[in-house]
């Protein structure tokens, strides 16, 4: 079994907390790094936090009925009707997520890219993660004829592959896969006899209306384990709560049954207050409706104007359908950049952009890409501001692009670029495609 050294800390938080290094000697940063939202906390949600704080009690292990069924309501409302005893709810996606793991056994197939955590939890739980390649365009899930060769093949080699992972939408590319792909894995899941499980916490960031996030729970009902929370559609990422809907049935009552023991050994339950005020979340008033409306016109705007500075640079960048994530490609200029920086890798170019202009950005082998790949990940959600004035001015705003200090990161955003690849015309390019 793996040791915890054999684990690297997170990519995202390293990469965050060498950014606050350098803010804190004085340098200037883009922090583009994690997908942290820089938002303020919805008044309505401060006030019910506040009044909960008398509640410090343990409370049932899988969430205060309250909660549970707030969150049955939430996936009712998205097409997937669920009863408040399907769901497990505590302090986070992420050791959820971890938990799942544990709760499932065996080995784990994730997809290629994917989030940081999905292979180093694999591992913590014992298990070996098997990448799989997404489909062109479609990240998020491995590609369903290559999961059905890769599990046949390490079945065949002795190994014991139980799960796969999806995200919907997808971290790192912000892509969303489309409904037939997400058919064609759940039928792969059904015959290969895997549990799905589905980190749906970005459903609701997606900026197209027209762009429909399908969950393989409907295709897939039996063994398909949905994931979310208030993290990143409410900017709630400190207050760490999350909430796993598992599948009705005998199957999904023996996996709760094993998740909430496996809970009950590490967290006992989430932090009481949290859960009543997120409980009020997950109901959906029309205020937390309208914030979040808000919340994905801002979002919108600022990736969709940061992926245009990357496409000036002559950066390959494929349609962000939802997220704050921007999944660049500078491959068409490999050999400039080996001829004139050195650089031959992605996280070679993320160390020049750093180094030289303080904007931070992940590489592609970060999140399980191969070292020379030249891709990259930046994550927009915390250029909206450095004070929650700001940050409110920019969640109302008409058009964001024009305030100051959002302008004036696109600007060092663009600059660096320029510098990189050395294009004449990247600066005036990446100023206007959104103005």
């Amino acid at each position: 079994m793996p040791q915890p050294g054999s684990v690297t800390m997170s990519a995202t938080l390293a990469a965050d907390e060498a950014l606050a290094r350098r803010r804190a000697a004085g340098e200037r940063v883009i922090p583009m790094t994690s997908g942290e939202i820089g938002l303020p906390v919805l008044p309505e949600l401060r006030e019910r936090l506040a009044a909960a704080a008398r509640l410090n009690s343990y409370g049932p292990v899988a969430g205060s009925p309250r909660l549970r069924a707030a969150v049955a309501g939430y996936w009712g409302r998205r097409g997937l009707d669920t009863d408040p005893g399907q769901i497990v709810c505590g302090p986070g996606s992420k050791p959820l997520l971890f938990a799942l793991l544990l709760a499932i056994g065996g080995d784990v197939v994730v997809p290629s890219p994917s989030w940081v955590s999905y292979a180093a939890q694999a591992r913590l739980a014992g298990a070996h993660p098997l990448p799989v390649p997404v489909p062109p365009g479609q990240g998020g899930l491995p590609d369903p004829d290559r999961l059905r060769t890769a599990v046949a093949a390490a079945r065949a080699a002795g190994r014991d592959p139980r799960s796969v992972v999806v995200t919907l939408p997808d971290n790192p590319t912000g892509a969303v896969a489309e409904p037939e792909t997400v058919r064609r894995l759940a039928r792969a899941a059904r015959d290969l006899d895997l549990v799905i499980v589905s980190d749906e916490i970005y459903r609701d960031l997606v900026l197209d209306p027209d762009v429909r996030a399908e969950s393989p729970a409907l295709h897939a009902p039996e063994r398909t384990v949905v994931t979310t929370g208030p993290t990143k559609n409410l900017a709630l990422g400190g207050w760490r709560l999350g909430a796993a809907r598992l599948p009705a049935g005998e199957t999904g009552r023996s996996l709760a049954d094993r998740l909430t023991v496996v809970a009950s050994q590490i967290w006992s339950s989430a932090a009481a207050p949290v859960q009543e005020a997120v409980a009020y979340a997950f109901e959906e008033p029309p205020e937390v409706v309208a914030h979040l409306a808000a919340c994905r016109r801002l979002h919108g705007a600022v990736v969709r104007a940061v992926a245009g500075r990357f496409a000036a640079a002559g950066a390959l960048v494929p349609p962000v359908r939802a997220t704050c994530y921007v999944y660049p490609d500078f491959e068409p200029l490999r050999a400039h950049l080996a001829r004139a920086h050195g650089v031959r890798s992605g996280a070679g170019i993320a160390e020049l952009l750093v180094t030289r202009h303080g904007v931070g950005l992940l590489p592609a082998s970060a999140f399980g890409e191969p070292e020379r790949s030249l891709r990259l990940r930046a994550a927009t959600s915390r250029l909206y501001g450095d004070s929650d004035s700001e940050r409110e001015t920019a969640l109302s705003a008409a058009d964001p692009l024009r305030l100051p200090w959002i302008q004036a990161s696109l600007d060092r955003v663009t600059e660096a670029l320029a510098d990189l690849t050395g294009g004449r015309d990247a600066w005036a390019a990446g100023r206007d495609p959104a103005a």
